[in-house]
């Protein structure tokens, strides 16, 4: 373990061994706000809506996401379109399963930025055709999670989501998204916040795997520790064609996997079992640091009857630990395993167009 960005000056080379470079999204809510377009002023201007862009006599117009609209493995968690007439927009509606299902949804937001607008405005090294991005506001007495990062299409972003940029391959950058999203870092997150910001001191604070704990296998499998993440990290992220530009980048070439929220919590549980065993964390203390999200407890409670989170990760600590005594490999109860293609959408005649390669 490490932290994920040092900056004392003994430190030296190994100060920011994720090679990262952050982004205050790209742009300001306040300050830019003449640049945004909403659906009725485009439009009035002749503009029309296909999928969730614009195009008409100006160019094309890029969504705009905000930080309300992404959650974790989720970048399709809330939808402008969904909200009633009159109802307030701080808190959007969870876009439903029966949705998110289909992989050619996608969200509708507020506002829309000019295309060239967005491309003036990116990081101007960054060539991938997708984002990785995080909920600044957050309040750990009230939030089921407190650290909250998406990857989300190339696309006009808030300054409430700052960006986060590497020079590493997306394979290992996706390991790194997945730490991010664990309730192991999520609790130490907890520990050091200050205020209702996860601001670029608090986030460089945390401890994270190192990129060199990828390369060698876990104590439960023969297979590279970022093989077996990304697989996971893979099928919770590629569930619908406007985040493809990800999935190709990691050299998957099939389609979106389909959203099943029973195998997804599964996957998720795994994911957060192998983080506690990574970080050291026993038994006891994994049963403690579950206990100390009161928020996700009673969620889950009202929806499920029960703490399904609590009893799944523990289930899978306990088989990674009997897999790890008995000297074999883990095996999921899954069926297809994680990122198997058996658990994607067919592939259709007629998709989404692939984005441009960049760069």
């Amino acid at each position: 373990l490490g932290v994920l960005w040092r900056e004392d000056a003994a430190a030296g080379a190994n100060a920011n061994p994720w090679q990262l470079r952050f982004m205050q999204g790209i742009f300001n809510m306040s300050a830019d706000s003449h640049l945004f377009r909403s659906r009725e002023e485009l439009e009035a201007t002749g503009h029309r809506l296909k999928r969730n862009k614009f195009s008409g006599p100006e160019g094309t117009f890029e969504p705009l996401m905000e930080a309300k609209m992404l959650y974790q493995f989720n970048h399709r968690f809330g939808d402008f379109s969904l909200l009633a007439t009159g109802e307030r927009e701080h808190i959007l509606p969870q876009v439903p399963d029966t949705s998110l299902e289909d992989p050619d949804y996608v969200t509708l937001p507020r506002y829309w930025v000019h295309q060239a607008q967005v491309s003036a405005n990116m990081d101007a090294n960054w060539k991938r055709d997708w984002l990785l991005g995080w909920r600044d506001v957050t309040d750990a007495r009230s939030s089921v999670r407190t650290v909250v990062f998406s990857i989300i299409p190339r696309t006009a972003v808030g300054h409430t989501t700052p960006l986060m940029f590497t020079t590493l391959s997306p394979r290992t950058f996706s390991c790194l998204y997945s730490n991010l999203c664990s309730l192991v870092l999520d609790y130490t997150a907890r520990q050091k916040l200050g205020g209702v910001h996860l601001t670029y001191g608090y986030l460089k604070q945390l401890p994270v795997l190192l990129p060199t704990a990828y390369d060698a296998p876990p104590p439960w499998t023969t297979d590279s520790l970022e093989t077996w993440v990304f697989a996971r990290t893979l099928e919770l992220t590629f569930t619908a064609w406007d985040v493809e530009a990800f999935a190709r980048d990691c050299g998957y070439q099939g389609s979106p996997f389909q959203w099943n929220s029973p195998r997804r919590a599964l996957i998720r549980a795994e994911l957060d079992a192998a983080f506690f065993h990574l970080y050291g964390v026993n038994r006891p203390d994994t049963e403690y640091i579950l206990d100390t999200f009161p928020v996700l407890r009673d969620k889950e409670s009202r929806e499920n009857g029960e703490y399904r989170t609590k009893r799944l990760v523990l289930e899978r600590y306990d088989a990674l630990s009997a897999a790890v005594a008995a000297g074999r490999p883990y095996e999921s109860p899954l069926d297809p395993p994680p990122g198997d293609l058996r658990a994607a959408h067919s592939m259709k005649a007629q998709q989404p167009p692939q984005a441009k390669k960049r760069g």
